[in-house]
């Protein structure tokens, strides 16, 4: 089916023919997005890519149990995609763990460099090598970062389709919402499984940090309850 790469994006998921790779971290909205594609009948291979990042360890222990806990036929087995990062970042607070973005800090402080360059690389290879027609990912509409673009996913799908004569579409279902519209798409989904920190201590979330404080905004704005245990409730 030939689509305007202007409106690809925003393709209502059940209008996807065929199966669907989800490009996942554990975290609400590519969690959700997991919850809708599975809903819609897709057949779903999600895909985490590990680049050795501080919080990793413990986002995929909870994105293994968020997974387990979806169980299904249509539901294929996580697979981890490796792109380690430490030779490029260096001493970025995303490996080491030390001066990382707080909750008073804007979500411009959080930006880890050519993040969806990286992620879209070896994802769009791997769907390419195995037939998948398509992956998805859950980027919104208030995202500020210059590599969350149209321009740059429009762009950046053609040129690795065109490096390999591919045809994999990136779509970006949530595109044109924003943090609380995706969460009333949950429904019974365990959100308590999911994960959205990057400065966990133990395996709880800290509490403290940018991406707790836009995960209790999530809940708040939402209007639902918040079942996350963090370290520091204040």
């Amino acid at each position: 089916m030939h689509t305007d790469p202007a409106t690809a994006d925003l393709l209502s998921l059940d209008a996807i023919d065929g199966p669907l790779a989800i490009l996942v971290s554990g975290g609400l909205d590519s969690a959700i997005l997991v919850g809708d594609a599975l809903r819609s009948g897709s057949i779903v291979y999600p895909l985490y890519v590990r680049n050795g990042l501080f919080w990793e360890s413990v986002e995929l222990e909870h994105l293994h149990r968020f997974l387990e806990a979806l169980r299904s036929p249509n539901l294929r087995p996580l697979y981890i995609l490796e792109l380690p990062v430490a030779d490029i970042y260096l001493s970025h607070w995303s490996l080491t763990g030390r001066m990382v973005p707080d909750a008073d800090t804007p979500d411009e402080a959080a930006f880890l460099p050519g993040r969806n360059v990286l992620l879209l690389a070896k994802t769009i290879l791997w769907c390419h090598l195995n037939h998948v027609p398509a992956v998805a990912m859950a980027p919104l509409a208030s995202n500020p970062f210059p590599d969350a673009t149209p321009e740059f996913f429009h762009a950046y799908e053609s040129i690795v389709n065109h490096a390999v004569q591919g045809s994999v579409r990136v779509l970006r279902p949530y595109a044109t919402l924003h943090k609380s519209d995706v969460m009333r798409r949950a429904g019974d989904l365990p959100l308590g499984l999911t994960f959205s920190c990057i400065r966990p201590i133990g395996r709880l979330h800290c509490g403290r940090c940018n991406k707790c404080a836009e995960r209790r905004r999530a809940f708040i704005d939402a209007k639902m309850g918040d079942p996350t245990e963090y370290a520091n409730e204040a």
